[in-house]
């Protein structure tokens, strides 16, 4: 797979500086092409290039800050029309704004309202949320009602508590009260795209802060579809961990009436590379429809000889009365850059609304 730093190519420069001389049409590519690609090119990686692109911009710019941004937009408009999307290739946009723009305040949070539906502001604007605020919450909380679903996109993305691969928010983590109100607004949103984020925003809040996950889904589930989709995926971790009110919020509180069994395994040894299959009886003795979460657990040997716990959703549906369901599944155990393999004893679990009912062991092998 090519490497995402290799998107900052010569066709990529060329394609950027036909744009870029429409607005500085005294630029010479032989210039932009030297400084871009120094010396030490080859040893950044993307984040490294992108900064190095982000400085070498700035030499292009004009060096007053407030005119350069005015270029910025112009060269996004150009861009445009051109119909070059922007994809991360361009988040040197963003960047420019976070380098360059940090003593002015007003005109770089304007600026992101024209970036961010070129190009997403989400990382740029959060050393202004740490420095300012209680200016940029204010304003992310006007762009929560804006008509451009991106905006409304970077309102919830731009203060995510733990937003991966950006600078971190500790305020944020420690009391979100004040984002609160951004995500009452898009609790309902339109579009997909601004509700992923909202879910997860949330979920990040709730890995420091459960109980304003448990009372934020206590007050908005049931308002409507959109809502609800967003909670579920908001407590995805929460339902792994078979939080009662959670659980129970989402209907998935009886156990009473559920039992697992003849839960089989393929094999009992297992090559790596190969996948192990298991199928068991999932049985509702209810005389009712029950709404059942069904996952399966693998506990992984770990390199000091415990056992590290690893949880995957099956499915959740309604189970009819008094019926017997028979559920096949596999479990892949091909190397991945995520996971270290160690050969011995493993364990699997069939998991019914939170309640772990049969264990099976089996073994890793060369």
């Amino acid at each position: 797979m090519e490497p995402l730093k290799n998107a900052y190519n010569h066709s990529f420069f060329d394609s950027f500086l036909n744009a870029f001389k429409e607005i500085h049409p005294n630029t010479k590519d032989e210039q932009f092409l030297k400084l871009i690609f120094s010396t030490e090119w080859e040893q950044y990686e993307l984040k490294s290039r992108m900064h190095h692109i982000t400085k070498t911009l700035h030499f292009f710019l004009a060096p007053d800050f407030k005119t350069a941004v005015k270029e910025i937009k112009q060269l996004i408009a150009v861009l445009q029309k051109h119909n070059i999307p922007g994809g991360f290739e361009y988040l040197f946009l963003p960047d420019y704004i976070e380098m360059y723009g940090q003593d002015y305040l007003v005109e770089s949070i304007a600026s992101f309202e024209t970036i961010t539906p070129y190009v997403s502001c989400e990382f740029a604007i959060r050393p202004f949320i740490i420095a300012h605020t209680n200016y940029v919450i204010a304003k992310m909380t006007e762009w929560s009602f804006h008509p451009n679903k991106h905006l409304r996109r970077l309102a919830s993305e731009g203060c995510r508590p733990r937003l991966p691969w950006a600078m971190a928010l500790p305020y944020l983590k420690k009391d979100p009260t004040k984002i609160i109100s951004i995500l009452e607004n898009l609790v309902n949103d339109s579009e997909l795209y601004v509700r992923k984020s909202v879910a997860n925003n949330l979920n990040d809040i709730s890995k420091d802060n459960k109980q304003v996950l448990i009372d934020f889904t206590e007050k908005h589930f049931g308002e409507t579809e959109h809502t609800d989709w967003i909670l579920k995926h908001a407590n995805r971790n929460l339902l792994k961990q078979a939080e009662p009110t959670i659980m129970a919020v989402f209907g998935f509180g009886n156990t009473a009436q559920i039992d697992v069994q003849n839960f089989k395994l393929s094999h009992t040894l297992i090559k790596l590379g190969d996948d192990l299959h298991f199928s068991f009886d999932i049985i509702n003795n209810a005389k009712t429809q029950t709404l059942i979460r069904l996952e399966y657990a693998v506990y992984y040997l770990k390199n000091n000889g415990t056992l590290s716990k690893k949880i995957f959703q099956i499915s959740q549906k309604e189970f009819a009365p008094y019926s017997i369901t028979k559920i096949r599944k596999k479990q892949h155990f091909k190397l991945i850059s995520t996971r270290k393999y160690y050969y011995g004893k493993h364990q699997i679990s069939i998991i019914a609304n939170g309640k772990e009912f049969d264990f099976s062991n089996f073994k890793l092998t060369y």
